[in-house]
C-alpha cells in the first residue's frame, strides 16, 4: 500500500470511524481501523461488533492494499504532524511509514484479513431524513435512556414509525421523553436502538438539510450519510407500551415562560445538591409558581409567574430532570399538566407540537 492525502482530510476521516472504537472489546484487532486503499480513495472502518463506522476520503493511492493500524496510536500521530500532504506506505515486516515533511513514523499494522466482516445490509424498507431533523429529534430524547445495565432494553430508544409519524421515545424508569415528526413514509417501524449508536451518529450528522438514508433488517440499522455509513445492532426484546405510561387527564394546567422557570429551577438546584436526590419543591398556587429548595446547605426561594387552570398544588422533583427537559423545549412558552403531588407532570410546548415529556415527582415526607 503506499497513498498520499492531505492531513486534514484524513484526520476527520480517522476521528469518525474512531467513535465506533470502545477499546473494551476482548480481540486486540478491534483496537484498529481497517483501511483499504484503493481507486483514489481510503476507507476507514472503526467497529466494535456491535456498532461499525465506515468512512471515505479522497487521496492519491499509488499502490491499493489493506491493513488494521492501532486507531489511538494513528489517530495521535496524525493529529500532531504539520498541516501538509502526508505519504502513507507499507514496508516488509508488517511496517507502515508515514511522512510528513521532516517527520517519519514506522509503527506495526496488523493483517487485514484477521478484521471481522461489518454486516451488510439489503433491505426494502428505507427512509429519507433530515439530518438536522433527526439530529434534534435525538438531542430531544437521549437524555432519558436508562444508564444502568439492569434493564438493557431501555438503554436504547424505541424508533417508530406509525400512521406517517416518526416517533423516537426514551424512557429510564424516572422520566419518559417522546419526540414526533410528520414524514412522508408508509412504512410501519418498530425498532430500538442503543442510546451510543445514536449519539455516534448525532455527532456524525451535520446541522443541515441534506438527507440521512436509513434501513433496517431484523437484527440490524443502517445509516447512510454518503461517505460515511453507521450499522448498529439492535437491541432485543420488547419495548415498554409507552402510550398506557400518559395520563388520559389532568386537574391543573399550569402555562409558564421555559425561560423564567427554567432560570429559577437552575438558581434553586443550587441548594439542593446537598445528597442525590436534587430535590426542589414547587407551590404553584394564584398564578404563581414559587419554586424552593431547603437543605443542610441553606435556602432558597423563587417565584415565576404563570398562567393556571385548575386548582394549586405542592409537588417536589429532582431538579435534574426538569432541567434536563426544558433545556431542549423549543418553545418560549411551556404547559405543565399535572393531578396529584405523586402522579407524573406532563411537560409540552405550547404552540410546537412535537413533543411530550413526562416526569415523576419525589415523594414528600410529611
Amino acid at each position: 500500500m503506499k497513498l498520499l492525502c492531505d492531513k486534514s482530510k484524513l484526520l476527520e476521516a480517522i476521528s469518525i470511524a474512531q467513535k465506533a472504537i470502545t477499546g473494551k472489546s476482548t480481540m486486540p484487532i478491534l483496537e484498529g481501523l481497517y483501511i483499504n486503499a484503493a481507486n483514489d480513495n481510503i476507507t476507514l472502518i472503526g467497529s466494535d461488533i456491535d456498532l461499525s463506522i465506515e468512512t471515505k476520503t479522497k487521496a492519491k493511492v499509488m499502490e491499493p492494499g489493506k491493513i488494521v493500524v492501532d486507531s489511538r496510536l494513528l489517530g495521535e500521530i496524525i493529529r500532531k504532524l504539520p498541516n501538509d500532504e502526508i505519504l502513507i506506505e507499507t514496508l516488509e515486516g508488517s511496517i507502515l511509514q508515514i511522512i510528513c515533511q521532516k517527520s517519519v513514523f514506522n509503527l506495526l499494522y496488523m493483517n487485514a484479513e484477521d478484521y471481522p466482516s461489518i454486516p451488510e445490509i439489503h433491505a426494502d424498507t428505507n427512509l429519507s431524513i433530515s439530518q438536522a431533523l433527526l439530529k434534534n429529534m435525538i438531542k430531544g430524547t437521549i437524555f432519558a435512556t436508562a444508564q444502568d445495565e439492569t434493564r438493557p432494553i431501555l438503554q436504547g430508544v424505541l424508533f417508530e414509525i406509525r400512521d406517517k409519524s416518526l416517533n423516537l421515545v426514551a424512557l429510564d424508569g424516572y422520566r419518559l421523553a417522546i419526540r414526533s415528526e410528520y414524514v412522508d413514509s408508509e412504512n410501519s417501524i418498530n425498532v430500538v436502538i442503543p442510546g451510543k449508536t445514536l449519539n455516534e451518529v448525532s455527532k456524525i450528522m451535520d446541522e443541515k438539510e441534506e438527507e440521512v438514508l436509513i434501513t433496517y433488517t431484523s437484527n440490524h440499522i443502517l445509516f447512510n450519510l454518503g461517505e460515511t455509513k453507521i450499522i448498529s445492532r439492535l437491541l432485543e426484546g420488547e419495548f415498554i407500551k409507552y402510550s398506557s405510561l400518559l395520563p388520559q387527564d389532568y386537574k391543573l394546567l399550569v402555562t409558564v415562560n421555559k425561560q423564567e422557570i427554567l432560570n429559577g429551577i437552575e438558581r434553586a438546584s443550587l441548594m439542593a445538591k446537598d445528597g442525590n436526590s436534587n430535590l426542589i419543591k414547587l407551590d404553584i398556587e394564584e398564578d404563581n409558581v414559587v419554586i424552593s429548595s431547603n437543605s443542610q446547605l441553606g435556602k432558597v426561594r423563587e417565584e415565576v409567574s404563570a398562567d393556571m387552570q385548575g386548582e394549586g398544588i405542592q409537588i417536589a422533583f429532582n431538579s435534574k430532570y426538569l432541567l434536563d427537559v426544558m433545556k431542549i423545549m423549543e418553545d418560549n412558552e411551556i404547559l405543565m399538566e399535572l393531578s396529584t403531588s405523586v402522579t407524573p407532570c406532563v411537560i409540552k410546548n405550547k404552540n410546537i407540537d412535537n413533543c411530550k415529556y413526562l416526569v415523576l415527582p419525589v415523594r414528600l415526607v410529611k
